[in-house]
């Protein structure tokens, strides 16, 4: 049975009818996942589960005999326990595959055993094999996806209002607000440790612009594909300090234009698709644009020009060479200034369809 992270602290607070011998939580957040695996543990041991034992799957040849025993045996001093599996790869192995479907079978009834499986984000193969179909039907399988951009501003208030904090109300505490995302987008565990230094240098109570602006670090983390979001959002702020942020990191400048160069290639594929007869969703799928990219092409595309497009395809090319280190006329020579260049352009034209 699946659960989302908004649904387990209900879950558990209904545990006094018993909790469930199986839990898997799996994805790519980490301060999720852990707190999550902690709130588990923490009913867990409410309810009588006073032993752990903790199981590390490393490499295909990991011995699972250990593992298949923990469920079964309980020390003198326990009745009830917890078995923690990890596996940091999420590919088990064969013969880790067949033990998670005999772990999960056994787990129905068990009452004396709750089994805890961590797991890193799977590909959806992954998600309908075997074993992780086994997990996930004989008991409950948690999701942890990142917390996006656009959602950022309120995870922080919600996390200040546990904490007995909130920023003012209006347009200072949304400014507030997005100042604090702009801060830690991309970190969220440095993101919950700026919000626990609120807590420490002030108390409980409003927190006004100067307060945040002063006690909270730069330790945004940007990711690649996520410039790609920010530009065919149309959003030249974000867009400027995600590719600073990227060079300060180290990033390199052909994977930052290979990003730009695939959405404008994407753009123009699709754009000729329609030309030809083919239905916007249609296109969409045959060149397999999915998720939020679908949706940005879908509000971008039906009022972006061939001329346009064309334009960003040679400005593309030319950035290509320039990062490659050739000398374009009328062109930075600095890679990242060039990189900036096309991304802008790009941005530019996606703002005026979302005006």
């Amino acid at each position: 049975m699946q659960l989302t992270s908004a649904q387990l602290p209900a879950h558990l607070a209904q545990s006094n009818k018993g909790l469930r011998p199986l839990y898997t939580i799996h994805g790519d957040e980490p301060l999720l996942a852990q707190e999550a695996a902690d709130a588990i543990r923490a009913a867990a041991r409410a309810q009588g589960y006073t032993e752990r034992s903790s199981y590390t799957v490393a490499g295909a040849h990991f011995d699972w005999s250990a593992v298949l025993a923990a469920g079964g045996s309980l020390s003198l001093f326990a009745d009830k326990q917890i078995v923690e599996i990890r596996i940091p790869s999420g590919k088990p192995g064969k013969d880790g595959s067949a033990a998670l479907q005999h772990i999960a079978e056994a787990a129905k009834g068990n009452d004396s055993t709750l089994t805890l499986v961590l797991l890193p984000r799977l590909d959806k193969a992954t998600r309908t094999g075997a074993w992780f179909s086994a997990l996930e039907n004989n008991g409950m399988s948690l999701q942890v996806d990142p917390v996006e951009r656009a959602a950022l501003p309120q995870w922080i208030a919600q996390r200040l209002a546990l904490q007995g904090q909130r920023v003012k109300s209006g347009e200072e505490g949304q400014r507030t607000l997005q100042f604090f995302a702009d801060r830690v987008e991309g970190n969220l565990l440095a993101a919950h440790q700026e919000i626990q230094k609120l807590a420490l240098l002030h108390p409980a109570g409003e927190l006004g612009w100067e307060q945040v602006e002063g006690a909270v670090n730069n330790v945004a983390r940007y990711d690649v594909f996520k410039l790609s979001e920010a530009v065919l959002a149309g959003n030249p702020e974000r867009v400027a300090r995600m590719l600073d942020g990227l060079r300060a990191e180290g990033e390199a400048e052909v994977l930052v234009h290979y990003t730009l160069a695939e959405d404008i290639r994407a753009l123009k594929r699709v754009k000729d698709a329609m030309a030809a007869g083919r239905p916007l969703p249609m296109a969409l799928r045959e060149n397999r644009i999915w998720g939020p990219r679908e949706r940005a092409f879908e509000r971008v595309l039906p009022r972006l020009d061939d001329r346009t497009l064309v334009r960003l395809l040679r400005a593309a090319h030319v950035v290509d060479g320039i990062v490659k280190g050739l000398k374009q006329p009328d062109w930075p020579t600095n890679g990242w200034q060039a990189l900036q260049r096309l991304a802008l352009m790009l941005c530019r034209s996606c703002m005026t369809v979302a005006a």
